[in-house]
């Protein structure tokens, strides 16, 4: 009997396989975040690993933003549609940055994938992507609320070969170092996507050779069904129905969806929508993320977020919408598309599901840019950060202060002194947002109030922030919670507020203030505690003036 004939079909070796490429995936991502250049990768863990199957189906994925993990898949099923299988080969390594050749998000999140084969077949792929800070185009750091097309974003990489069969495309490679004001970043973080996959396919090829090829690719097979078998299990448990809803956006826009919940289908249409415009849209693929983010979220959170788990999920879009983007429109902001979906998407479900999802949050990805001359070396810098904020109370329970969304996951906030170190800004103060907003019986976590003061002339900042005029909602007489924006505070005392702005100029001493929400409240303010009230005053997240006007007492 042969050592596959003793293996086939066994579970303990399925499960053996399985956590064994996730372990692959997490050291992918470890080797990655340990080699790269860029603070916004190394520090806020702007990336995200997968091990998929041969058909491009995620079959394990490591930590990082959720957004990106659900990119990995769609981004090969565009290499496969490019590429005919005899024309992929052992030591191919693909790149694509551009949302119309699989690279789903925007021209900054460089896509790489490999192909891994056994016994001369394609058995699987190990892929990432992460976030360059510049990428060419229009403005520095290559997102700009300004650009209406998507030629004005940067260079676009469209699912092509950077190795083929082992063999370095040097053109490929002197097209990205030519293309971006921050070569040497780009380098290295390109290299240290390399060292990623290049680790992925040894462990890979180390489980296959322990377990056997047919034995490793049933494991595979087991697992999706595993994850479709969690999700259909989840569906049966829903009432079903139809369930509309609609939800006015900064903008004055009115975004609406309607889902309907079978027991075989979760459907979510989008189709009657605004059309694109701007730099504010997202893929269909980025829309199909966004909508399994908040499927896995309210039926099966603890199941594996692998390609089988969606297979009931269907989503309808209509080409040339902010859902569904038609060439060649411009995508820098496509994260606020889809996390503005993200976040209708839960309120329709807390709306008629109640008790299930929290009180509003944030919700925003709050993208930060700033740059310049650095004022001691003269050289350009350019930072790019997300930032966090207040999540939403429920019942029993204050919301979360100072977090990333939902949407951005597992990542955070870059450190004051490594952005004091390695740009060229000094970091006044991080604290949490003091303003009113969010209060409850249980209230909403707090957003941040940090200053960066600028160090040089001529330096630049480009925001893009949604919830900046609509506050995250409370719940059951909680109130709502409080607003995103940057206020920059000029040295003659003047100040300005943005929520979408491009290269603004910014001089010595010029204060860049960026506050985010606070989560909104759960229950009547009036109900809460003294106790509560008192460990707000203690913490400072309260004066006893504040409570008295807000709570009605002091605590």
């Amino acid at each position: 009997m042969t050592k596959q004939d003793t293996f086939t079909h066994d579970p303990v070796t399925f499960d053996i396989i399985q956590n064994g490429i996730q372990a692959v995936a997490d050291e992918m991502f470890v080797a990655q975040v340990k080699t790269s250049m860029s603070a916004i990768i190394y520090e806020v863990l702007d990336l995200s690993t997968s091990i998929l199957d041969a058909k491009g189906e995620i079959a394990a994925s490591g930590a990082g933003i959720p957004a990106f993990i659900g990119v990995l898949d769609k981004a090969i099923h565009g290499i496969l549609q490019k590429f005919p299988l005899d024309d992929i080969r052992p030591g191919d390594l693909f790149a694509t940055n551009d949302p119309y050749y699989g690279g789903v998000s925007h021209l900054n999140d460089m896509v790489l994938a490999s192909p891994v084969f056994s016994e001369g077949r394609l058995v699987a792929w190990v892929a990432n992507i992460a976030h360059w800070n510049d990428v060419g185009g229009m403005v520095p750091g290559s997102m700009s609320s300004d650009a209406t097309e998507i030629f004005q974003e940067g260079v676009r990489i469209p699912a092509v070969k950077l190795f083929d069969r082992g063999e370095e495309n040097k053109a490929v490679f002197d097209i990205l170092y030519v293309n971006t004001r921050l070569p040497d970043y780009l380098r290295g973080d390109l290299w240290a996507g390399i060292a990623g996959l290049r680790i992925g396919e040894r462990r890979v090829l180390e489980i296959i050779e322990k377990y056997g090829t047919d034995i490793f690719e049933a494991a595979i097979a087991d697992f999706m069904d595993f994850g479709e078998t969690r999700a259909r299990a989840a569906l049966k448990t829903l009432p079903e129905g139809t369930y509309s809803f609609e939800e006015e956006q900064d903008s004055g826009q009115i975004h609406k969806v309607e889902i309907t919940i079978s027991k075989d289908e979760f459907l979510v249409d989008l189709t009657d929508n605004p059309a694109q415009a701007g730099s504010s849209n997202s893929s269909r693929e980025g829309t199909e993320i966004a909508v399994q983010l908040a499927f896995k979220s309210f039926t099966d959170p603890d199941a594996p977020g692998n390609g089988g788990f969606f297979r009931p999920l269907t989503v309808k879009t209509t080409p040339g919408t902010i859902f569904h983007v038609q060439e060649p429109g411009a995508l820098g902001y496509y994260s606020e598309v889809e996390i503005r979906l993200f976040d209708m998407l839960l309120r329709a479900l807390a709306h008629h599901f109640p008790g299930v999802v929290p009180a509003g949050n944030f919700a925003s990805i709050c993208g930060t840019v700033v740059g310049g001359p650095h004022p001691d070396t003269g050289r350009h810098y350019t930072i790019v950060e997300p930032q966090v904020g207040g999540w939403g109370a429920w019942q029993g329970n204050d919301g979360p202060s100072g977090q990333f969304s939902g949407f951005h996951g597992e990542t955070f906030n870059c450190p004051a002194e490594v952005a004091e170190a390695r740009y060229g800004l000094t970091v006044d103060q991080v604290a949490l947002n003091p303003e009113l907003g969010g209060e409850g019986q249980w209230r909403g976590g707090k957003g941040i109030d940090v200053h960066y003061r600028v160090r040089a002339d001529n330096n630049f900042l480009s925001v893009g922030y949604t919830r900046s005029r609509i506050p995250p909602w409370g719940v059951n007489g909680g109130r709502d919670g409080s607003c995103n924006y940057v206020e920059v505070l000029r040295t003659d005392g003047s100040s300005e507020r943005h929520a979408f702005a491009t290269n603004v100029e910014v001089n010595t001493d010029d204060v860049i203030r960026v506050v985010t929400g606070n989560g909104g409240g759960f229950g009547d303010p009036a109900k809460r505690s003294a106790e509560d009230l008192a460990r707000d005053i203690r913490d400072e997240y309260l004066t006893p003036e504040r409570a008295r006007e807000v709570y009605g007492h002091q605590g």
